[in-house]
């Protein structure tokens, strides 16, 4: 099992997703679940296509976290 940091973010009426550990791999939805699902479905063809192409899959090496400031 590979586990991948995904960001998403909110655009001009829709959402989007990226992995920073999968350069390209990138969704769109209408809302967050749906970018959600699209996203995983993304990275599970991009991890087979690395495996059919006998490439390397990369490590996850990032992470996320929330800093609270006050103003």
């Amino acid at each position: 099992m590979y586990r991948f940091l995904v960001i998403i973010e909110k655009a001009n009426g829709n959402y989007s997703g990226y992995s920073p550990d999968l350069p390209g791999c990138v969704a769109t939805g209408k809302t967050r679940a749906q970018v959600t699902r699209n996203m995983y479905e993304a990275i599970e063809l991009h991890v087979r296509g690395l495996i059919e192409d006998e490439l390397p899959i990369p490590k996850s090496q990032s992470f996320a976290e929330y800093i609270a400031v006050s103003a």
